[in-house]
């Protein structure tokens, strides 16, 4: 076998992000992987002796740009994401009215056949001027020939026009679904806002689905967008959520035909897996061969996917204690408990990690609970089970965490984006200060990760790394600055904790001899950049591989 080096960067600083955070200047690539690590600025011929640069071999110079192991998200919604290209976006800003939507849905609707969809997402009731939801009647006034669906800003509830309702069968007598319920007015109709999956699907089922090749170029386009944050490993947390069988062959094909270029790592929507489910009878480890084997071995199983509530800003998120805007509201859990239980013993006896839905602090204890019974009726070491956004998790309950070993996927980015919110309407100041409590988790060495849940946020992680450190509201404010973090820490959650909590450490998540060469170079260091600054650090160049998958490559090679 040739010793010819494959790559050489050279005049780089290098965060390693190991276990003795040290720092480097140069290193080479070959196969893949990393072989070589230096502190001198370029390596010396000492330092190649085993290998040889040849004229195969691409030199590239940082220039003193920062390079650092490839990002990991682990949870977002990247086919999600891709899907929304071409939908309304509702988003405010930059709609600030619900007139402003009613805009967009009536232009849109002049242009398309009577009988079409049209869809919308990104709504957020609390920061339009009206307050309220849209409703069907609102939906109605401008679109009264076509269906419509517009979906919140939180993913857990939908506003629906009358067109749509008819077309699901949906009328002002339907008893509300276990999990979920349909809003109504004050005699008791319905207004077209749909909570939950079990009452959204009641609609959504009955809009036309992407073919497959649509969703493998929805998760082309979405991931040049990943890439380009520097993301090299990618979870999609609800994987087979949209549209079954077809969803899972279209992530399958897009990783194996690189047309998404990062690893994958799949949640497998637990349904999938109960009987007669696509899986039915599977272990976690036939279905990861399985998944391996049709992705050319780019994609992986992560976890069978459980939700046990909603969202705290849609008012269904599990609490102890009620809303702070409304008293009679406690939010609701979506699986009785004996239930959730059993299945996820039965998930777990199969060999599967789990990962829960969990954003109230009471869905928080109930998926504790149920855990703690998988574990106590089966006992199973290093499970890395996990709970997901973690968004009120009191002490007692990272507690529990640690003492079962479950980690801890964080959306922290809530304190910038709803953290006044929360502090106003949906939780008060005391319990406000408290979302994400991530410097709680790291004072009991928890294993924790931070995540953007893109679409509900933008694809940043060092935006989630700057809301970790700074812990800024939109409107400036520090929001519970006892739960800050330091930045090695917020960097490490987002590369080396990501490699752990995918069971990956070994391979990725660190700048080490042997590891995968997947790096993401930014231009400035975060560690020495003003703490405040670290979210519009740009990012120059991302690798897998060793192969760019992002960037100029006239700005880094020599």
């Amino acid at each position: 076998m040739s010793n010819s080096l494959d790559m050489i960067i050279k005049n780089a600083n290098i965060i390693t992000l190991d276990k003795q955070n040290t720092r480097a200047s140069s290193l080479a690539v070959k196969n893949g992987l990393i072989c070589g690590i230096w502190t001198e600025t370029e390596p010396s011929a000492s330092n190649l002796l085993k290998w040889t640069a040849s004229p195969t071999t691409e030199v590239i110079d940082l220039k003193g740009a920062t390079l650092l192991p490839g990002f990991i998200d682990t949870h977002n919604h990247i086919l999600m994401y891709g899907l929304a290209t071409g939908k309304l976006n509702c988003s405010s800003p930059p709609n600030r009215t619900i007139n402003d939507i009613l805009e967009l849905v009536r232009l849109k609707a002049k242009e398309t056949k009577k009988g079409y969809w049209i869809e919308g997402y990104g709504y957020d009731d609390t920061l339009l001027a009206e307050k309220r939801h849209p409703t069907k009647e609102d939906l109605d006034s401008v679109s009264p020939h076509h269906p419509v669906l517009i979906k919140h800003i939180t993913g857990h509830l939908v506003v629906a026009n009358s067109v749509a309702l008819q077309i699901a069968g949906v009328g002002d007598n339907i008893q509300d679904p276990k999990g979920g319920h349909f809003g109504r007015d004050n005699q008791g109709r319905l207004n077209g806002v749909l909570y939950e999956a079990t009452a959204i699907t009641t609609v959504v089922q009955h809009i036309p689905q992407p073919s497959k090749q649509e969703m493998i170029s929805s998760l082309g386009i979405a991931s040049q967008d990943y890439v380009a944050q520097g993301i090299t490993t990618n979870s999609d947390a609800a994987v087979g959520v949209l549209y079954g069988m077809e969803e899972i062959e279209a992530h399958l094909e897009a990783a194996k035909l690189r047309v998404n270029p990062m690893r994958a790592q799949l949640m497998i929507m637990h349904h999938h897996l109960r009987e007669n489910g696509i899986y039915e009878g599977y272990t976690s480890n036939q279905l990861n061969l399985e998944i391996q084997k049709r992705s050319g071995g780019f994609a992986k199983l992560d976890s069978a996917k459980m939700f046990q509530d909603g969202s705290i800003q849609g008012l269904t998120g599990a609490l102890r204690q009620p809303y702070y805007n409304d008293p009679s509201l406690l939010g609701n859990l979506i699986h009785d408990q004996q239930l959730f239980r059993e299945e996820v013993l039965d998930l777990h006896k199969r060999g599967f990690r789990i990962t829960t839905h969990g954003n109230g602090d009471r869905a928080i204890e109930s998926i504790l609970d149920a855990y703690a019974y998988a574990l106590e009726n089966n006992p199973r070491h290093d499970h890395r089970h996990r709970v997901e956004h973690v968004q009120t998790a009191t002490s007692s309950d990272l507690d529990k965490m640690k003492a079962l070993g479950v980690a801890g996927s964080f959306f922290v980015n809530h304190v910038y984006y709803w953290g006044d919110r929360h502090e106003r309407l949906f939780l008060g100041p005391e319990r406000a200060r408290r979302i994400s409590p991530v410097k709680e988790a790291i004072d009991r060495n928890l294993l924790f990760t931070l995540h953007s849940d893109c679409p509900v946020t933008p694809i940043s992680p060092l935006f989630s790394v700057w809301a970790a450190v700074n812990r800024l509201t939109k409107e400036g404010r520090v929001l519970g600055p006892e739960q800050r973090c330091d930045v090695v820490t917020a960097l490490k959650s987002m590369t080396i904790y990501g490699a752990k909590l995918n069971f990956d450490e070994e391979n990725s998540g660190s700048i080490e001899l042997g590891k995968r060469a997947d790096f993401a170079v930014l231009e400035a260091d975060p560690t020495s950049t003003d703490p405040k600054e670290i979210k519009n650090i740009k990012v120059i160049a991302t690798f897998i591989d060793g192969i760019p998958v992002f960037g100029n490559r006239k700005l880094v090679t020599s």
